[in-house]
């Protein structure tokens, strides 16, 4: 995900990028460790540097004179107060401590929420301990020259620590328990995605299931028979243990488990029931026994009938910003194609509601009267199935005009139109045809469960990858998960995250 607001991704899902390291390469895990063990002196000599920034920045722009005529000062020690308690509360949060996931939307709102909190502990002291109510405005200055300088620091630590994780030089050598259908997809995720940091390295699996032709294909499968698990962590310098689905009985997997904590490796589970996990969760104590309250999002609350409105508002909004850009767009299409202007397909949305999606046109009319589909192979492919339906390939209907439109996504602007009569949401899953809905739904896992919301102009699957002709079963696993966890705050990445793509030149749908 950081990736796709500083650069492109490493790779596409489900194919090896450019800037992945090769499977079989092993980085030296005392490096490795050495990297990850300075992340913290890094971000916090970063931050210091920041700090002493907007520091140098407050005394160069502070006034004067004060309303009472008095020459004001701001006292040295107030700005070390605000530095302190920034950095205690950037370690209470755990800032600190590499991140398994490099989110830079999710640092910096806690960049912000960490130095608005540490503003108003220094403002509350200074009105409380020093009667100090003129002077104390100089400490929101302060924030304001802080909290932009945390930033871009911040910003510059997640830049240099995903390069150095999808060079292999920051991976940490991770041990997947069970090689079966679940550990095998584990593993292709953690290889697609270098920016995680976790590198698979082996199976440990006494009862192996064989590869599906993905990427963890070529890993070594390791046998308790052949050697005892301590010995595997030890010759391998395992770090990270991902245990997940196997034929192994609780015991066993329970024995593993401790054994890696007292050897000093961090565990990881793919609880059963995974589908069904979100970020909301809730954990209650039975004694020992752990009960897990999930609370996912609700498709009919209060919260979405607002998003909705929220939706149209905006969409009519942009519509008028964005009319000149429309405007250009639609005349190239009219002088390369000719009318109509539009292209007009039926589409499916929530609870099965048929609406008609438009879209500019990119691509001349068939030459031929027979039906003819670009994507006919890809849906066949999905189903298990193979098709006769003759199809031509894209380039050779689409036109220069129509290839730039799709590039930067300039084709899908008639869809804010869709928004506004309340059919699409700017975010949500994308809206598919009437005519594979129906071929979809009961081959594809879970794919009705994607029409419980609004389709969107952009979506979660589409901002991580998943675009053009992906496995539509990846798609549906990541538009399901946005459904469960929905927030405002997702949204709000979606959106940054796609205005990204789209200046990029890599189009969201």
């Amino acid at each position: 995900m950081f990736s796709l607001l500083l650069g492109p991704q490493a790779s596409e899902r489900g194919q090896a990028g450019p800037d992945l390291a090769p499977v079989h390469t092993q980085p030296d895990p005392a490096l490795g460790r050495e990297h990850r063990r300075g992340y913290g002196r890094r971000a916090l000599l970063v931050d210091a540097l920041m700090l002493a920034l907007a520091m140098a920045v407050i005394a160069s722009l502070a006034p004067t004179t004060s309303p009472t005529g008095e020459i004001p000062t701001e006292p040295f020690g107030w700005s070390l107060t605000f530095g302190a308690v920034t950095v205690a509360l950037f370690h209470a949060r755990r800032m600190y401590a590499a991140p398994m996931r490099l989110d830079v939307l999710d640092t910096l709102r806690s960049v912000l929420t960490g130095t608005a909190v540490a503003a108003m502990v220094v403002i509350s002291a200074r009105v409380i301990f020093a009667n100090d109510t003129w002077v104390a405005s100089e400490t929101v200055r302060h924030w304001l020259a802080a909290m932009p300088a945390l930033a871009a620091g911040r910003a510059a630590i997640l830049w240099g620590e995903a390069r150095a994780r999808r060079h292999g030089g920051a991976a940490i050598p991770t041990l997947i328990v069970g090689a079966g259908r679940i550990g095998r997809l584990t593993a292709d995720r953690l290889l697609e995605d270098s920016d995680l940091g976790l590198r698979p390295v082996a199976f440990f699996d006494d009862a192996p299931l064989p590869g599906a032709g993905g990427l963890s294909d070529v890993l070594p499968v390791l046998d308790s028979r052949d050697a005892s698990l301590p010995m595997v962590l030890s010759d391998r310098g395992i770090e990270q243990v991902v245990i997940t689905f196997s034929t192994a009985s609780h015991e066993e997997l329970l024995g593993l488990a401790r054994t890696c904590i007292a050897e000093g490796v961090a565990v990881s589970l793919v609880p059963r029931l995974f589908e069904l996990e979100g970020e909301r969760v809730e954990t209650e104590h039975l004694g020992g026994l752990p009960l897990v309250l999930l609370r996912p999002a609700d498709p009919a609350s209060w919260r979405l009938r607002v998003k909705y409105a929220v939706d149209r508002v905006f969409a009519a909004a942009a519509l008028v910003l964005l009319l000149p850009v429309l405007a250009v767009a639609a005349a190239g299409v009219l002088v390369s194609m000719g009318m109509p202007l539009f292209y007009r397909q039926r589409r499916v949305g929530r609870d099965g509601h048929e609406f008609e999606m438009l879209k500019l046109r990119t691509l001349r009319a068939p030459s031929t009267g027979r039906h003819e589909s670009a994507d006919a192979d890809w849906a066949a492919r999905q189903i298990g199935a193979s098709t006769t339906e003759e199809h031509v390939a894209l380039d050779d209907r689409l036109t220069r005009v129509g290839a730039f439109l799709r590039r930067y996504s300039l084709d899908e602007l008639p869809q804010l139109w869709n928004v506004v009569r309340g059919d699409m949401s700017l975010v949500g899953p994308r809206p598919e045809r009437v005519g594979y809905v129906d071929r979809f739904d009961g081959a594809i896992y879970r794919y009705g469960e994607r029409h419980r919301m609004k389709a969107g102009l952009t979506g979660w699957a589409q901002v991580n990858g998943l675009r053009g002709q992906t496995p539509l079963a990846d798609r549906v696993e990541w538009d399901n998960h946005y459904i469960e966890n929905w927030s405002p705050w997702l949204d709000f990445k979606i959106l940054a995250l796609t205005v990204g793509c789209v200046f990029r030149g890599q189009p969201t749908s």
